[in-house]
């Protein structure tokens, strides 16, 4: 009879033990498993990030113009965007009327003449002019309206250029480009500048600084 009872209390503690191996097993398991998951969406969640910053990198540069004189007589910011390059101009200190407006293919401005700017824009080796058969350069643009204040805005796109570097036709290569005001209107045709006349304020394109 003992050993009958003796034998039945070491059955109970066999199976008792193998019970509680069996549920720290599981445990573990599902612990892992947990973790694994866990990782997953910690990567998930990163991989997000990256891409949303990414995205959120505007493309941006700046110029400031100034006249034959060195004063400061205009600003412009310019913006990447899916249409081309957005150019937004305030200027003042100008006489009155209309002026040829154009990217300049290097990127210095040499005062009194502006002359160091090089020539329009023109990677594709167009003609000039809107309204030319095989216009126009990458550089030309609207002509600027100045009222009787000397003051003048614009907001234009620039849609054969780019702010991406390494591209043929971006603004921002090795040698620079600028912005340049002329004295007169541009005609839009006429050979190899619109008959703009004299350069009269000047501005380096170069990269925005990010904010800090």
């Amino acid at each position: 009879m003992k050993r009958w009872l003796i034998l039945s209390f070491v059955l109970m503690v066999v199976f008792v033990l193998a019970a509680c191996g069996s549920s720290n097993d599981n445990e573990a398991e599902t612990m892992g498993n947990s973790e694994e998951t866990v990782g997953n969406v910690t990567v998930n969640e990163e991989e997000t990030d990256t891409v949303n910053e990414d995205s959120e990198l505007a493309e941006t540069a700046m110029a400031e113009l100034t006249n034959g004189e060195g004063q400061t007589v205009g600003t412009a910011e310019l913006e990447q965007t899916d249409a081309g390059v957005l150019i937004r101009l305030e200027a003042s200190g100008l006489e009155q009327g209309t002026h040829g407006f154009h990217i300049h293919e290097t990127g210095k401005c040499e005062a009194p003449n502006f002359e160091s700017a090089g020539g329009h824009f023109n990677p594709a080796q167009a003609s000039h002019g809107v309204d030319h058969e095989k216009g126009p350069h990458a550089g030309d643009l609207p002509n600027l309206e100045v009222g009787k204040d000397g003051a003048a805005q614009t907001e234009v796109i620039a849609d054969q250029v780019t702010l991406k570097q390494g591209e043929q036709n971006s603004l921002l290569s090795e040698a620079g480009t600028a912005l340049v005001i002329h004295a007169k209107a541009d005609d839009n045709t006429s050979q190899p500048a619109g008959d703009a006349g004299d350069r009269i304020a000047c501005g380096v394109i170069s990269e925005a600084l990010p904010d800090k």
